[in-house]
């Protein structure tokens, strides 16, 4: 026994060691942290259970049948978040340049099998070289394997994919298809095709950063959610991250205690909106004043900056929070921001998160950059999105809610449950002066007589008491009691059985 015991921790001890030493001085001299030491910032002290820390690849091509490391370059296995389950793979660049072979994929399926079967989140940790080119085809093969689970636990259990180094090629299709990606500034990069692949093909000149750093698609492409200044960082925000998420589609979100009165009133939001209806204001500090004790997770700061999605809770319980930004473009919708929110509340209905949705959007960015980039379908999958949710939905429209956008922001029309209006709201279908020279096109010239005009629209209908009368809204509110009145809603919904049309599944406008 005592012999067995004494080759189970050496081969123990191989495996540990993954590259070797100089691989893993190399992987330090990067400012990057080794697979395992990611595993154990990431998991609570001690609850890592590893998996198929023996497996090896069964290439016998291009001398692989003497060169075989124990794990194969993948660190697999189950632990706990803040004593919470989770299923994590990390990918560990130090051997074969955490390659991915039959083997390695095999891994990764197999946590991600036992992930679906019990219902809890996998958070993948991504370093790899991509394909082991050793393997040909048998690779790709495995690739495959893994993106056919990502499709299958999509909606299922949350997945979470951390860019901590390389991603290339096909590799970047599996984290393409989980919930969120979050990057690592100056060590981690995404793209389809390399720098060199594009300098034959399209003759550009772009660097490894420029072409798919964590800056470019934090702020340029949107495809990263978030971006880390290091790995430590990213490893801490993602225990804070998840600790918003249920475990599952079968599970309602977490809900943590709370000091912070759910009927508690903010006087200051009496004055946030300015009296001047061109004058922009900053719609976080209404979030930060509405949430529990200021704690709001956002997303995608950086990209599509007219729009805010992100975390929070309302009486201790998780909620999704959308609002449009009217410090940038007016907050006005645009293709990069319905893409984003509309991701945002698909994800919350899939996982049964409950929706706030601040409104204040003067309508859709006009501009032939827009119509020629299809705004038209980009703009209708938050339409499908909001329309198809039957997670509780609370609205509250703060200023402008003008044509089109009004419908598409969560409105009653779309089975918003409460939809609130702070005296300051504009419901019209635009404007008072683009109606007014619409209506009376004929006789524009005279300023004054339109400005009166004008001023009767704006009396008329850029006010909440015509919706309010029509049904469309619940309540006009006073801003201060906001915090309260929301926090009664969603206490009412608590329990809301709302089921869409039997169906395979419907057809987004993608």
């Amino acid at each position: 026994m005592q012999h067995i015991s004494r080759e189970l921790e050496e081969r123990r001890e191989r495996a540990r060691l993954g590259g070797g030493e100089r691989r893993i001085d190399a992987q330090h001299g990067k400012g990057k942290l080794t697979a395992r030491e990611r595993i154990d910032l990431l998991l609570d002290e001690g609850s890592f259970e590893e998996w198929d820390m023996f497996v090896e690849h069964g290439s016998a091509d291009f001398g692989m049948a003497e060169n075989k490391v124990p794990g194969d370059g993948v660190v697999t296995g189950y632990g706990t978040v803040n004593g919470r389950l989770v299923f994590v793979f990390s990918q560990d660049f130090t051997v074969f340049g955490g390659s991915l072979s039959a083997a390695h994929a095999g891994k990764i399926c197999k946590v991600m099998d036992q992930a679906m079967k019990v219902g809890a989140p996998v958070i993948g940790l991504n370093d790899s070289g991509g394909a082991r080119i050793q393997e040909g085809v048998a690779s790709l093969a495995g690739y495959a394997d893994v993106f056919q689970r990502n499709v299958l636990a999509s909606g299922v259990i949350p997945q979470i994919s951390l860019i901590m180094g390389p991603c290339a090629g096909g590799a970047v299709y599996s984290p393409a298809m989980t919930d969120f990606i979050f990057m690592v500034r100056d060590t981690s990069y995404m793209f389809v095709t390399g720098p060199d692949v594009v300098k034959t093909v399209t003759h550009e000149e772009v660097s490894h950063e420029e072409l798919g750093g964590a800056e470019t698609h934090s702020t340029v492409s949107g495809i990263s959610d978030l971006a880390f200044e290091n790995d430590v960082e990213a490893l801490i925000e993602v225990r804070r991250f998840i600790d918003f998420l249920p475990s599952s589609n079968r599970e309602q979100p977490p809900v943590r205690d709370s000091e912070d009165p759910p009927d508690r009133v903010e006087m200051s939001l009496d004055t946030l909106v300015p009296v001047n209806p061109n004058q922009p204001y900053d719609m976080k500090e209404l979030i930060a004043k509405v949430v529990d004790e200021g704690d709001f997770y956002e997303l995608a700061p950086d990209f599509a900056g007219n729009i805010i999605i992100g975390f929070a809770r309302i009486a201790g319980g998780t909620i999704g929070v959308v609002a449009n930004q009217p410090m940038v473009l007016a907050g006005c919708l645009d293709i990069d921001s319905s893409r984003k929110a509309a991701r945002f509340v698909r994800f919350c209905d899939c996982f049964n998160i409950p929706i706030l949705t601040f409104v204040d959007v003067p309508g859709f960015l006009p501009g032939t950059q827009q119509e020629y980039g299809g705004i038209i379908k980009h703009g209708a999958k938050l339409l499908y999105a909001y329309a198809e949710a039957t997670v509780p939905k609370v609205t509250v429209i703060t200023r402008k809610a003008y044509g089109g956008a009004y419908d598409v922001m969560a409105s009653k029309h779309l089975r918003g449950d409460v939809n609130f209006a702070w005296p300051t709201a504009e419901i019209a279908v635009m404007g008072p002066k683009g109606a007014v020279e619409i209506i009376f096109r004929g006789d524009i010239g005279d300023a004054e007589k339109t400005e009166a005009r004008a001023e009767e629209y704006r009396q008329k209908f850029a006010n909440p008491f015509v919706a309010g009368a029509l049904g469309f809204i619940d309540d006009v509110i006073l801003p201060c009691n906001t915090r309260k009145r929301v926090a009664r809603a969603f206490a009412m919904l608590k329990d809301k059985e709302l089921a869409n049309p039997r169906k395979k599944h419907g057809n987004i406008p993608l």
